[in-house]
């Protein structure tokens, strides 16, 4: 099927921010390639969601972006499903907390694959399509990239790593496709991480003094993929964490 209208490949998409950022897009009145890992109930009912709003208008692709083949095969899959991509958003991410001493090569290398190098890879395959469209990319980093967490040192180290390939593609892929990231701050706490003391540090250093909503990261990116004459930025949706960090 080939649309008309714009066409957005979400990674990551199926919960979380890549929910919030798919949601958007698709009211936004995007076609939709929709990333997952692992199927389960929530990209179901987004799917479901989806093809009661507009009949055809999403696919969802599995894909392990840990593994370098799969971010082509992701691309061309879309393309051929949708017949067109003027978006990527690269929101899938791999998230560890580990003191220096237990993080070994296998950690550091897990982060960078799915962080930095799946971004990369994803972005190089999807260039001749986004410059057909004179499309855009968004990148979904962090604001750790800037400010290291002393135990998530491949984390931040990886989206670090994001930051800088954002601004190396928006000049490689310039004048044709825009590229820029977004840098959260707290959204949402790590699935599986506890400690409402770390969570009060955190929103103590917070300008707000509040946690932020996926639906804020959703709109920063549905702005970027609009915003003809901004590239190579990273916006910090921290609310105002950069000020007292």
């Amino acid at each position: 099927m080939a649309f008309t209208a714009p066409v957005a490949l979400v990674t990551g998409a199926a919960r979380r921010i890549g929910a919030a950022i798919a949601r958007r897009l698709h009211a936004d009145g995007h076609a939709l390639a929709l990333h997952y890992r692992r199927p389960g109930p929530e990209l179901d009912a987004l799917l479901a969601a989806f093809e009661a709003a507009r009949p055809g208008s999403a696919v969802a692709l599995q894909a392990d972006l840990r593994e370098p083949q799969a971010c082509e095969r992701l691309v061309a899959e879309a393309q051929a499903r949708l017949g067109r991509l003027d978006a990527l958003v690269n929101n899938a991410s791999a998230f560890a907390v580990a003191p220096l001493e237990a993080s070994d090569a296998a950690l550091f290398d897990a982060q960078f694959a799915v962080n930095a190098r799946a971004p990369f890879l994803l972005a190089r395959a999807a260039a001749p399509f986004l410059r057909a469209q004179r499309g855009a990319i968004v990148n979904v980093a962090d604001v750790y990239a800037a400010q290291p967490r002393p135990d998530a040192i491949a984390y931040s180290a990886s989206k670090a790593a994001l930051v800088a390939i954002t601004q190396g593609l928006a000049g490689a892929l310039a004048p044709e496709v825009r590229v820029n990231a977004v840098a959260p701050g707290a959204i949402l706490w790590p699935d599986g991480e506890s400690g409402s003391g770390d969570r009060e540090a955190i929103l103590a250093r917070t300008a707000l003094g509040r946690r932020g909503s996926p639906e804020d990261i959703a709109d920063a990116v549905a702005w970027l993929l609009r915003a003809p004459f901004v590239t190579g930025q990273v916006v910090r949706v921290d609310g105002g964490r950069a000020l007292t960090a």
